[in-house]
């Protein structure tokens, strides 16, 4: 198991109804994920932004394999904030396909919808279990990525155990990025509005 696969399996599981994931915002918290466990496994480190890459490393999960793969090995090397936007273009919908051959998903098609691609749902086992078990602990670096998500509110407790400069790096990138992107959707919600209401005058 990942950060990103427990990421992924604690936004279908535990957020309230009143704040849901967006896609593009997990998308980008799940290649923030893959940089930490990266990190974490010595597949590489950052030089202030700048992703460098290390010697190849026994990466077994296939997600964070490919991750590993797609490293820019040419200087000057990529910024973290530019591998989230390039990384994290529909992994939310890689993850969930990987996780759904594996079986660690199921979607729950409606009776009078045959077409309709049903509601996922985290299958009992043990990833879930993990995933469970690592949220309940208040793990730092898992809130806070879920933190950034606004799956929860970031407990100032948790965050103050985060010491690494990478980590801090990291979840810094992601927060500004999720960010801009919601600023990006209030945009365009303010532009549709604004070109429907030029139809509704005419």
């Amino acid at each position: 198991m990942t950060t990103a696969r427990d990421l992924l399996i604690v936004s279908m599981d535990v957020p309230a109804a009143d704040r849901p994931v967006e896609q593009g915002d997990l998308s980008l918290a799940l290649a923030g994920a893959e940089l930490l466990d990266l990190a974490a496994a010595e597949a590489l480190t950052l030089d202030d932004d700048r992703i460098v890459p290390g010697s190849p490393s026994d990466v077994r999960d296939g997600q964070l394999a490919r991750a590993a793969a797609a490293l820019s090995r040419r200087e000057p090397y990529e910024s973290v904030q530019d591998w989230l936007w390039r990384r994290g273009r529909g992994l939310r919908a890689a993850y969930l396909a990987a996780l759904e051959a594996e079986g660690s998903i199921t979607r729950q098609r409606q009776r009078f919808h045959p077409l309709s691609s049903g509601r996922v749902t985290v299958a009992d086992g043990p990833d879930r279990r993990r995933a469970a078990e690592r949220w309940a602990s208040g793990e730092p670096v898992l809130a806070a990525l879920a933190a950034a998500v606004r799956i929860q509110d970031a407990p100032a407790d948790e965050l103050a155990r985060l010491t690494s400069d990478t980590v801090v790096t990291v979840l810094a990138a992601v927060d500004e990025a999720v960010t801009e992107l919601a600023g990006e959707r209030q945009r365009r919600t303010i532009e549709d509005a604004a070109f429907d209401n030029i139809w509704r005058g005419q």
